[in-house]
């Protein structure tokens, strides 16, 4: 069988460097705020480009808190409109729903399935105050479009950057192109923990302490509260973690890339449409996402042949229980996208022969 993604294979390959960050946290004796914690959000702000990194519990939390400090600062208020894609996972409209802000839903670009600075545009309301640039799949959106959008509309720009750690545009790094980014890193993502563990990276100083803040109780100080807050917090063991798992990432990236490369190049059905790049540094590659009208039957096949896919995502967020007052809402070009979906096995250490299997699988699929 050849697993959608093996995550023990990822995490050998550093066994011995990540026991030594457990085993410098247990001898330590300091397991929450501490000093791995302090190094990993200096080393990821560095690696985003970002003057500020706040280590948050997950990737939702990293959302959820920075529109809660937006308004805790005044900046969003209960109501306003937040435009995001359609077609996202559903933690991208949770963060706007848990903050009492309203999701305004659009249908994505037709070929890389993120935000159309064009249809952003007219979706503007003089009620819209935020847009989320969902990065999805691992490649960036258009944000220097999307940036002038805001600017021109006094509008801010929240990253969702949960599967797009190192993308870029002109060698500038997803996480700091908006005002605010949300990173996970749940354990299947590029940058993955061993564990759920999130951040947020920003310019904004006063928001990166707001952030803080409310991630620790509303506290910015033990025991006075400012603010009616949670707790979500990254932990000394996961940032140690993550900070062994940095070092690699570029790397990853790289062999990531050979293996959609090989895809691209030499998968040839016309029954299966492949993914559309803008540009190499662009995306990396945190899901391969194929599309076909018989994604069913493709799955099956391949299951019957040894291989594991994923579907994300099988119901758009419109179409859950969980907003079941959008039940109305049609967004054909998302519930297409939905409905034919594939993810086919990627990651760091998918090997030759298996990803020239999975090709070669592809391309005798009828």
């Amino acid at each position: 069988m050849i697993n959608f993604l093996d995550l023990k294979a990822v995490n050998s390959e550093y066994r011995d460097e990540l026991v030594a960050a457990a085993t410098r946290v247990i001898d330590s004796g300091w397991y929450i705020h501490g000093s791995e914690v302090k190094a990993f959000e200096e080393e990821f702000a560095n690696y985003c480009g970002s003057e500020h990194c706040i280590g948050v519990a997950n990737g939702l939390d990293a959302l959820t808190l920075t529109l809660r400090a937006w308004k805790e600062m005044g900046k969003l208020k209960d109501g306003d409109e937040v435009i995001v894609p359609a077609n996202t996972y559903i933690a991208s409209i949770l963060a706007i729903t848990e903050n009492q802000l309203k999701p305004v839903l659009i249908e994505p670009n037709e070929l890389t399935f993120n935000l159309c600075p064009e249809k952003t545009e007219a979706a503007i309301t003089p009620k819209t105050k935020a847009i989320v640039a969902v990065h999805l799949y691992g490649q960036i959106s258009p944000m220097p479009e999307l940036m002038e959008l805001a600017d021109r509309y006094g509008l801010l720009v929240l990253e969702d950057a949960a599967q797009a750690h190192g993308a870029s545009i002109a060698g500038r790094k997803a996480g700091s192109w908006g005002h605010a980014a949300g990173f996970s890193f749940y354990p299947g993502k590029n940058l993955g923990a061993l564990g759920d563990a999130g951040a947020v990276t920003t310019d904004d100083e006063e928001l990166a302490k707001t952030i803080r803040a409310l991630g620790n109780y509303g506290s910015h100080k033990k025991y006075e509260n400012l603010y009616q807050g949670v707790n979500s917090r990254l932990d000394e063991i996961q940032a140690a973690m993550l900070r062994v798992k940095l070092r690699h990432l570029d790397k990853e990236i790289e062999s990531r890339r050979e293996v959609a490369e090989y895809y691209l190049t030499h998968i040839d059905n016309p029954g299966i449409q492949l993914p559309s790049v803008d540009s190499r540094e662009r995306h990396v590659w945190h899901l391969f996402v194929v599309r076909s009208a018989k994604r069913d039957q493709l799955q099956k096949y391949l299951m019957e042949q040894g291989v594991q896919t994923l579907i994300h995502y099988p119901v758009p967020p419109h179409q859950q229980k969980a907003y079941h007052a959008w039940q109305s809402q049609h967004h054909p070009l998302t519930e297409s996208i939905h409905q034919t979906v594939l993810s086919l096995p990627m990651g760091p250490t998918l090997l030759a022969h298996e990803y020239n299997k999975i090709t070669m699988l592809c391309n005798d699929w009828k």
